[in-house]
């Protein structure tokens, strides 16, 4: 096997690690996994640079504080102390419940989704402080339980379900952030088009020394007349500059 890929693997042999651990690992553990690469000083530094990215703690649990707002503690404090009124399961009844709800027992589903809540929490924590709340995070990660629970049937054995599911809740928080900063290109856009066009709109006004039509704007940016009033309508009709119609600001 390639040197990259057993470094890959080894990578997210690490992360999972972490993941059972409460989000650290220790740098014994980070050594045995990588000891066949016999990887140097510096890669070790690179490696522990990459896992605090990651949210890893290296020795201990990363602090939450680095990375979430005093909202985000605030919530999963008391997010945390409810999940304590929950039923713990040993791994031998965690196993059994697993294997009914694969049968498509509708009360072993439901005790194999709380069982795995605080996973959905521990892999929150790893994607915190990327724009989107911890709260939000949290809540599509439950989603992705449920519905892998609900999919449980389709594996083989009751150990594949740790693997599938913590896949399941990582790429759903993933695709969420992915989202979420789409969304935050497209609001920046628009303001970025709005501060132009009021802009364009003040430069305009003190040349004519009156307000500016719309149609004239238009004109000037060489916009559209709709994505003029769109830029209007998002500055609340800003008309320090701009003579907007009745009709056009009431919609009528």
């Amino acid at each position: 096997m390639e040197k990259e890929q057993l470094f890959a693997r080894g990578l997210e042999q690490i992360k999972k690690t972490a993941m059972e651990q409460g989000n650290y690992v220790t740098k014994e553990q980070v050594e045995e996994v990588f000891a066949s690469l016999q990887l140097g000083d510096a890669q070790f530094q690179m490696i522990y640079e990459y896992l605090k990215k990651s949210r890893i703690g290296i020795g201990r649990s990363p602090d939450d504080a680095d990375y979430m707002t005093v909202q985000e503690q605030d919530y999963l404090k008391i997010y945390l102390e409810e999940l304590t009124l929950l039923p713990q399961l040993d791994p031998g009844e965690l196993e059994a419940v697993t294997m009914s709800a694969m049968a498509g027992d509708s009360d072993a589903r439901q005790r194999l989704i709380e069982s795995y809540l605080h996973n959905v929490t521990q892999i929150a924590r790893l994607y915190a402080g990327q724009g989107v709340f911890l709260e939000d995070l949290i809540g599509e990660g439950n989603v992705a339980l449920a519905n892998g629970v609900m999919m449980a049937g389709c594996l083989e054995s009751a150990s594949e379900f740790p693997g599938m599911i913590g896949r399941m809740i990582m790429e759903a928080m993933e695709e969420l952030i992915r989202e979420d900063a789409d969304n935050r290109k497209k609001d920046q856009k628009a303001a970025d088009r709005v501060n132009m066009v009021m802009e364009k709109a003040k430069e305009l006004s003190a040349d004519l020394r009156r307000k500016v039509t719309v149609t004239e704007l238009a004109d000037e940016t060489k916009l559209s007349v709709k994505t003029i009033m769109d830029a209007v309508q998002m500055s609340g009709f800003n008309q320090e500059y701009i003579e907007v119609a009745e009709d056009a600001e009431t919609g009528l």
